[in-house]
């Protein structure tokens, strides 16, 4: 009886709000008040903490050297104005080789990583593949232990690819996370749709490629831009790996001007004070792209954060 007045209140709560005008509008309650202000206080710290930084490092790569030598604190806008900095920047040839060799190594491997992974995938995913979850148990295995950095330099150093920038692509080809996010949209395609291009003669690459992978668009957007932005930050292989400097990714040349302090080539012939403002304008010309593009992919990063997520 008190779930039949229960429901009958709420239907009747629920009638009254759809009746009532168009104008009139609903009073929060205290706690939904306090619970938005508190909600945007905290919005704008986070705000405040990303951009504070960056406005610190734009405003001092466009100050006078002599001028933020001596400046102390936060810095929100340019002590004088300067691009000698940025000029200095420009003329580093290390600068955009490596450059050059993020880029082939982002395009190349992440090509590589997304069709390797997406082979294997569609393999794990087929019920009727032999021992698929042994190896499956296996491959999570590896994400838990693996040899470490002595065997995995042995091992590279074995197959000749020491000093190459094969180093960085081949030795990472499949990741065992994405490689089950991928496994995962693949096991939710129906299995009526691949028996169905069987019976009209289609082999398992047709299936997959012309059938599977257009139905997971989604998830493989997902796992490029997670491959890409792995290559885009990784260094520690590239240091590892790599003896010369013309081989060199962009993070590894700012991991030298920025940690080890070495700006001697762009420095050459300049005001020794220069050094200071021209980490601060590498930052900016380094990190200028990512920021430029991340606006129009942001929306597969929440996608890749809400797969696997409960639905409701």
């Amino acid at each position: 009886m008190a779930a039949v007045c229960g429901k009958e209140d709420t239907i009747m709560a629920n009638t009254n709000t759809k009746n009532a005008p168009r104008g009139t509008k609903i009073k929060e309650s205290f706690g939904s008040r306090l619970f938005d202000i508190v909600d945007i206080l905290i919005v704008c710290l986070l705000l405040a903490c990303v951009l504070i930084p960056l406005i610190h490092i734009v405003a001092a790569s466009f100050s006078n050297p002599s001028l933020f030598v001596g400046h102390k604190g936060i810095l929100l806008w340019p002590e004088g104005f300067s691009l000698a900095s940025y000029q200095a920047v420009f003329k580093n040839t290390f600068l955009w080789t490596g450059y050059a060799n993020t880029l082939f190594i982002v395009i190349v491997g992440t090509v590589l990583n997304v069709l390797l992974s997406m082979v294997a995938a569609y393999c794990l995913s087929r019920k009727h593949v032999a021992a698929g979850p042994t190896i499956m148990k296996l491959l999570v295995f590896t994400m838990y232990f693996s040899g470490g950095m002595i065997p995995l330099y042995l091992v590279v150093k074995g197959v000749g690819l020491y000093g190459s920038r094969w180093a960085l692509i081949l030795p990472t080809l499949v990741d065992t996370y994405n490689l089950i996010i991928m496994r995962t949209a693949f096991a939710g395609v129906p299995d009526s749709l691949e028996e169905s291009a069987k019976l009209d003669g289609a082999n398992a690459w047709t299936i997959l490629w012309r059938i599977m992978a257009p139905l997971v668009k989604p998830t493989v957007a997902v796992i490029t831009l997670y491959y890409a932005v792995s290559h885009w930050n990784s260094w520690f292989n590239a240091m590892l790996f790599l003896r010369d400097k013309t081989q060199y990714p962009l993070q590894l040349i700012l991991r030298q001007i920025l940690i080890q302090n070495d700006t001697a080539d762009m420095t050459a012939g300049a005001d020794y004070l220069i050094s200071e403002t021209i980490q601060y304008a590498t930052v900016v010309v380094a990190t200028l792209p990512i920021l430029c593009i991340y606006p129009f992919v942001q929306k597969y990063f929440v996608k890749g954060v809400m797969i696997g997520a409960i639905k409701g």
